[in-house]
C-alpha cells in the first residue's frame, strides 16, 4: 500500500469515526507525526534528503571549478577531462581519490559552470522550434567515414547518405572518396532508390557542391552541382558554416551515427567494394522494417511504408539519369597506362604515347579514343595503385616473352581469376615442349581467343585439346568453334521461322555466307 493510499485512509477514519491521533497512529501502525501531516494534506511531504559532507573532495571543490572555468576559453581539443583532473590532484595536490568519484562530481561541477555562464550571458540559450516534415518534401545529404576490409586491406571509406525527413530512412553508399563523381552518383542511385525527387535537399558546405561561402546564405555554388539540380529540379538549401549550422540537417547526421553503429560494427570484410555495397542495400532494406513514431497522421508506420507513401508527393523522375561522370584527358605513358587522379589505368598498347579521351565515374574508369571504347576498368580505391588488364600487352609479350611471368598484368589476372587454371595448364606443357619462348607465345595466341569468342568456350576449347594432347592454337581455335556451335539451337521443323545465325558468324569472325 502506498503513503498516499494510507494518508486517505487515516482521513477518512478521522472524519467518519472521529478517532483520536493516538488511535489513528495505533491502527493504522504509523508514527503519529505521520498522522499529524494526514490530517494535513492529502499529499505526503517530500522526504528531506540528509546533507552528507565530503571530507576528501569538499576542500577541493573551489580548485577544480577554477580549472573547468578557465578551459572555457581554452582550445576545445586542450580542456581537462575528470581522468586529467584525476591525475593532477594526485601528481600536484598529493589528493587519493577513486576516479568514479572524480567523474562524478567533475560533471556536477561543469553543470554549474554551464548554469553560470547562461546567467551570466556569456553563454547564449538557443531556443529550437519544433518541425513538421511532410511527405516528399525534404531531404538531407552527408557525408560519413568508416573503416573496412577491401581485399584483405583496411582501408577508409566514405558513406554517402541521403536521408528523408519524413520516412526517416535512407540511401547508403560506400565511395572510396567524396570526390565530384561520387557525389553525382550518389545522388542519381539515391533518387533511383526512392523513385522520386525530394522538392529540397538540405546540405552543409561541401566542396562538390559550394565553391565559395558568401555573406548570409549566398553561395557561389559549383556548376557541376547547378547542372545535377537544373537535371532533376530540386532546391538546395546551405546550412549555416561550422557548427551553428549543424542542428539545419541534424537528421543525417544522426542517421549516419546510426548506421555506422548498427551495420557497420564490427569493421565489414569483403573481396570488392561492390560486394560491400551489395551488403549496404541489404542493410537498407532492413532498416526499412523499423518502425516509426509520430508520421502519418500520428499513429506511426515503418521507415518503408512511410517512403512508399511519400513517392507520390516527389517530382518524377526525368527520361534519362544524369550523367555522373567527369571528363578528362590524359596522355598514355610508355608502360601502356594512363593516371587518373594519381592510379594507373592500362590501355591497349598500341595507343603509347596517345592522348586518349577519360570518362571517370564514381566506380569506373573508362578511356576512348576518336569517339571508340578503348578500355574499362573499376575505379581503384587507394591512390598509386595500378589496375592492369593482361589482354592489353599480349602483342607486346609476344614479340618479348619472357615479360610475362613477372608482369604486374598477369600477376592482377591471377588474383582477379581471369587467368584460369587451364591457361596455366596450357602454358606448362607448352613451355615444356617448345621452350619458354615459344611456349608463351602458345598462350599469347590463346589469350588472344578471348577477344572475339565467350571466355567459357575459349576453356572448353583449351580443354579439349588438352585432353588430345594438342597445344596448337589453330586446333585450340577450331575445338573453340565447335564449343559454340554446339550452342546453336537444332534445325527447325517445317513451317517454322529459321533463327539468324549472324550472332554465331560474328562471333566466329567470319562473315555469313
Amino acid at each position: 500500500m502506498s503513503k498516499v493510499e494510507v494518508f486517505e485512509k487515516i482521513r477518512l477514519a478521522h472524519r467518519d469515526d472521529g478517532l483520536s491521533i493516538r488511535a489513528l497512529s495505533e491502527l493504522f501502525k504509523v508514527h503519529r507525526r505521520d498522522v499529524r501531516a494526514a490530517l494535513l494534506s492529502a499529499v505526503p511531504p517530500e522526504r528531506k534528503r540528509p546533507v552528507r559532507s565530503a571530507p576528501v573532495t569538499g576542500e577541493w571543490r573551489a580548485w577544480i571549478k577554477q580549472i573547468l572555468v578557465a578551459d572555457r576559453e581554452a582550445p576545445k581539443k586542450q580542456r581537462h577531462t575528470a581522468k586529467r583532473i584525476h591525475d593532477r590532484l594526485a601528481a600536484e595536490k598529493q589528493v587519493m581519490i577513486s576516479p568514479s568519484t572524480c567523474r562524478h562530481l567533475v560533471a556536477v561541477l561543469r553543470a554549474e559552470v554551464a548554469a553560470e555562464a547562461a546567467v551570466a550571458g556569456s553563454l547564449p540559450v538557443k531556443v529550437f522550434v519544433p518541425q513538421t516534415r511532410l511527405p516528399g518534401k525534404e531531404a538531407e545529404v552527408d557525408w560519413g567515414q568508416f573503416q573496412a576490409v577491401i581485399g584483405g586491406v583496411t582501408v577508409t571509406l566514405h558513406l554517402f547518405a541521403m536521408w528523408s525527413a519524413f520516412a526517416t530512412c535512407g540511401f547508403h553508399r560506400a565511395y572510396a572518396n567524396e570526390a565530384q563523381e561520387s557525389f553525382t552518383d550518389g545522388h542519381v542511385r539515391a533518387f533511383a532508390r526512392f523513385n522520386g525527387v525530394p522538392l529540397l535537399v538540405r546540405y552543409d558546405n561541401l566542396k562538390t557542391a559550394v565553391v565559395k561561402i558568401l555573406k548570409g546564405r549566398s553561395r557561389i555554388e559549383n556548376q557541376q552541382f547547378i547542372a545535377l539540380r537544373s537535371h532533376y529540379g530540386f532546391e538546395s538549401f546551405f546550412c549555416e558554416p561550422g557548427v551553428e549550422g549543424a542542428h539545419e540537417k541534424g537528421g543525417v547526421e544522426g542517421d549516419i551515427g546510426r548506421y555506422r553503429r548498427n551495420f557497420l560494427t564490427p569493421i565489414p570484410t569483403f573481396a570488392t567494394l561492390a560486394d560491400l555495397n551489395t551488403h549496404l542495400e541489404e542493410c537498407d532494406r532492413k532498416d526499412a522494417e523499423r518502425w516509426v513514431h509520430g508520421r502519418a497522421g500520428g499513429i506511426g508506420s515503418t521507415a518503408g511504408g512511410l517512403a512508399r507513401l511519400e513517392q507520390g508527393q516527389m517530382w518524377s523522375l526525368p527520361a534519362e539519369p544524369f550523367a555522373a561522370v567527369s571528363r578528362l584527358d590524359a596522355r598514355v605513358d610508355t608502360k601502356a597506362r594512363v593516371c587518373v587522379r594519381q592510379s594507373f589505368y592500362s590501355v591497349p598498347a598500341r595507343f603509347v604515347g596517345q592522348r586518349v579521351a577519360v570518362l571517370l565515374g564514381a566506380e569506373t574508369v573508362t578511356m576512348s579514343h576518336a569517339n571508340i571504347n578503348i578500355a574499362a576498368h573499376v575505379r581503384a580505391i587507394q591512390r598509386k595503385t595500378e589496375v592492369l588488364d593482361l589482354d592489353h600487352y599480349l602483342e607486346v609479350l609476344w614479340r618479348r616473352p619472357g615479360a610475362l611471368p613477372s608482369s604486374t598484368a598477369l600477376v592482377q589476372a591471377r588474383a582477379s581469376g581471369r587467368f584460369r587454371p587451364e591457361h596455366q595448364q596450357l602454358w606448362d606443357l607448352a613451355r615444356r615442349r617448345l621452350g619458354d619462348g615459344a611456349g608463351t607465345r602458345v598462350l599469347c595466341d590463346v589469350l588472344l581467343l578471348h577477344r572475339n569468342h565467350p571466355t567459357a568456350d575459349v576453356l572448353a576449347g583449351i580443354t579439349a585439346a588438352l585432353a588430345v594432347d594438342n597445344i596448337d592454337p589453330a586446333v585450340i581455335a577450331v575445338e573453340t568453334r565447335r564449343a559454340i556451335e554446339h550452342q546453336q539451337p537444332p534445325e527447325p521443323a517445317a513451317g517454322e521461322r529459321v533463327p539468324d545465325l549472324t550472332t554465331y558468324d560474328s562471333l566466329l569472325g567470319r562473315k555469313p555466307e
